[in-house]
């Protein structure tokens, strides 16, 4: 059992924990014997938690960076206090992948090719393709690895370099959802985002495969805001745009985006 307190997160796994509890004692260790140190990569719900466990503590001296603004998945740096970090102490490089733009190639493949290598998820951060070109996001020794060795993903012939410019953060693109719904209901608005009935949908919230915000959320019954984030294995992303009134049966127009 950890010695610290996490009961006030909800929906932990073992996993969960044991980062968590990693990280506060990387926070004690950087307040007592002034050590720094940087995770692995880490998801958007990895990101949350961690942030949410470093504030119960009252943690000051933290950085999560991805590679560049907007990043979803990235590292966390907990240094020790009056130090300064810059997005250049990060153990990570951006790696620029060239192939030829009639080739299409996906998020899917480049993974699939890094992950061929031995390179696990943790190492990888995010993946932005565009027409002839992506850039991916890796650990220091993991980049060194894929510069070396991958010359191919799957059968098109690819050149990798070192990143040489500023990344852009890549435009969202998402499907807008209109519609009308009960109640602001996480199962309500679920249903609506993707096209389940309420039942089902309170099925998939029970069985924790639901998350708002980044956080497993158990309860149907749970409301939802604007701007609130729900992500639903299997089925994707969704923002809650808006909240456009309701109707003459009191039913409430909203409007949600799906993000493709």
């Amino acid at each position: 059992m950890s010695r610290h307190e996490l009961s006030f997160l909800n929906g932990l796994s073992d996993d969960d924990r044991i980062l968590l509890s990693k990280l506060l004692d990387w926070n004690e260790a950087a307040e007592e014997k002034y050590i720094t140190r940087f995770s692995s990569f880490l998801d958007e719900r990895q990101c949350s938690l961690a942030e949410k466990a470093l504030k119960s503590v009252r943690a000051q001296n933290y950085r999560f960076f991805g590679g560049y603004d907007g990043a979803e998945r990235k590292m966390l740096c907990i240094y020790a206090p009056y130090s300064e970090i810059n997005d250049s102490d990060f153990p990570m490089k951006a790696i620029e992948i060239s192939f030829r733009g009639e080739v299409g190639l996906s998020h899917r493949d480049i993974l699939g090719s890094l992950m061929a290598l031995k390179i696990t998820r943790d190492c990888i951060g995010d993946i932005l393709v565009e027409k002839g070109r992506a850039v991916v996001f890796l650990k220091d020794i993991a980049a060194d690895e894929a510069l070396m060795s991958v010359r191919k993903i799957g059968r098109t012939g690819v050149k990798l370099a070192l990143c040489d410019r500023p990344v852009q953060p890549p435009e969202i693109q998402y499907k807008e959802i209109n519609g009308t719904v009960a109640s602001l209901r996480l199962d309500c608005v679920t249903a609506l985002a993707i096209r389940q009935s309420r039942e089902k949908t309170a099925a998939l919230i029970r069985s924790g495969l639901v998350q708002t915000d980044h956080e497993i959320t158990e309860s149907p019954a749970k409301m939802i805001e604007e701007g609130d984030v729900i992500s639903v294995r299997g089925y994707g992303k969704f923002l809650l745009r808006s909240v456009n009134g309701t109707t003459a049966k009191d039913r409430i127009h909203i409007t949600v985006c799906k993000y493709i």
